[in-house]
């Protein structure tokens, strides 16, 4: 499809595909967020998406649409990019908090799940106490109980903020190549490790299961994490087949992928190359030669078979040799969150979705959103000299700001007005020997009383490179 190969090459302009006779806002198609209109979603394109199906009610009749509710619902389904992203973005936030009100209600933690984690053994812990036969609904709500290294309970109590430095230090960890689940390709993106199964065993599908349920759990937060994933692992995750073809591989490996283009095109005498149909995996330095079919090691690399060997290879490398993995993966995404809803996205919009988008933080922006309290205002000497050393960070440390605050680096896709609750500033009090503190909970930065820019300055970047969890607050 044109679309796609323009998804991976990027020939054309931006918003080339954006229609601009249809006019689909999320706020115009709110009907098809109630359970039985999102059961017409998911019947209209079952039969295509195999034995990841929607896990929506099945048994709701759904009410006749209208012509122009069901032409709405073929383009989010079909054509969804023809909509522009960030009306995409308010339809699957719309969708999820539709799900969430079935699911969590309205109360306060309401039949909710409640763990016990060791920070120094964050992995460990969650992979165990939030397995599908412990807790087998990750969309409920989940309050996180913190132990120290010293196994200390860790100060404060989770009205949410622990929770998303928990996922948040829970997915880097799992998603760290040196847990062994996951590799980065020469530009440090991530795919499923093909020896994982060398390094843990016959359950390494399971820790791909968990994995993608603590993917999907993210998302469905509305939480951002910055893990950057190769593109074509984030199109397995959203075709209607956990395949992809060859004009993939360059994001795995452009080398292996010009080294096959130049054989397809090659002039001289094929088998005089001296290829025959296998490849060698060299996982763990251990050389393995596998056929790429039966008998593959007998048969030579010819001009008359040269396309068929070069797709087994893409194949190969692409699909067969991390088949277990990513099916497990997507089955677990596919747990926590209806994978029709992130159809509507190509994988670079996935990533986004996933990590946020790779822009400066706008101050400007974040100031308009920005509540105070304690006896602080927009207007307070105290404040104006924050905004004042704040703007004068970097972008990374201004990243660093954001997480100490909120617990995540980068802003939310929508802008600030989507951070909730509000980015807020409280005074902390007349003692200027005190670092600031937050409670991430609240999205809230206390702030001593300093008036002095160079000490406010000093206070707050000391505070921000702690890294000392919520012990500080």
């Amino acid at each position: 499809m044109l679309k796609s190969r323009d998804t991976r090459r990027n020939f054309c302009p931006p918003n080339h595909w954006l229609s601009e006779q249809e006019d689909i806002r999320a706020d115009k198609v709110t009907q098809l967020y109630v359970p039985a209109a999102r059961h017409v979603w998911r019947f209209r394109r079952m039969g295509r998406i195999g034995p990841l199906q929607s896990t929506l009610d099945v048994g709701l009749e759904s009410p006749p649409l209208s012509v122009s509710e069901e032409r709405q619902l073929a383009i989010l389904t079909e054509l969804p990019f023809v909509v522009p992203f960030e009306e995409r973005v308010k339809i699957f936030q719309r969708l999820i908090y539709a799900d969430k009100q079935e699911v969590q209600g309205d109360g306060p933690f309401l039949d909710g799940i409640n763990v016990t984690i060791r920070r120094n053994y964050i992995y460990e812990d969650a992979y165990d106490k939030l397995s599908p036969e412990n807790e087998p609904d990750l969309r409920k709500r989940i309050r996180v109980h913190l132990l120290n290294a010293h196994g200390l309970d860790e100060a404060g109590i989770d009205g949410g903020g622990i929770f998303r430095e928990f996922l948040n230090e829970l997915l880097k960890s799992g998603f760290n190549p040196n847990q062994g689940f996951f590799k980065t390709t020469n530009e440090g993106l991530l795919y499923p490790n093909p020896a994982a199964q060398m390094l843990v065993g016959d359950s390494f599908a399971r820790h791909y299961y968990f994995l993608g349920r603590m993917l999907g759990k993210a998302l469905y937060e509305n939480m951002l994490v910055e893990l950057p994933f190769a593109g074509f692992f984030l199109s397995k995750l959203l075709g209607t087949s956990a395949d992809v073809d060859i004009h993939h591989l360059a994001s795995l490996d452009p080398e292996v992928y010009r080294n096959l283009l130049f054989l397809k095109s090659y002039g001289g005498d094929v088998e005089e190359l001296g290829l025959n149909f296998t490849v060698v995996n060299n996982d763990l330095g251990e050389a393995q030669v596998v056929e790429l079919k039966c008998g593959g090691k007998d048969i030579p690399v010819t001009s008359a078979n040269r396309i068929a060997y070069i797709h087994l290879v893409a194949d190969y490398r692409l699909n067969r040799q991390i088949r277990q993995h990513c099916l497990a993966f997507r089955q677990g995404l596919a747990n926590v969150l209806n994978l029709e809803w992130l159809r509507m996205f190509d994988q670079q919009e996935i990533q986004v979705l996933i990590s946020g988008a790779q822009v400066p933080i706008s101050l400007e922006d974040l100031k308009s959103f920005t509540n105070y309290s304690g006896g602080y205002s927009a207007d307070h000497p105290v404040i104006r000299v924050f905004w004042r050393v704040v703007e004068g960070f970097s972008d990374e440390e201004k990243r660093k700001l954001l997480k100490f605050v909120t617990s995540c680096s980068r802003p939310p896709l929508l802008g600030f007005k989507e951070l909730h609750p509000a980015f807020c500033i409280h005074n902390g009090g007349p003692d200027l020997e005190r670092l600031p503190t937050a409670s991430t909970c609240m999205n809230l930065l206390k702030l001593p009383e300093f008036q002095d820019e160079a000490l406010l300055r000093g206070k707050l970047l000391y505070a921000i490179e702690g890294a000392a969890g919520f012990e500080l607050s």
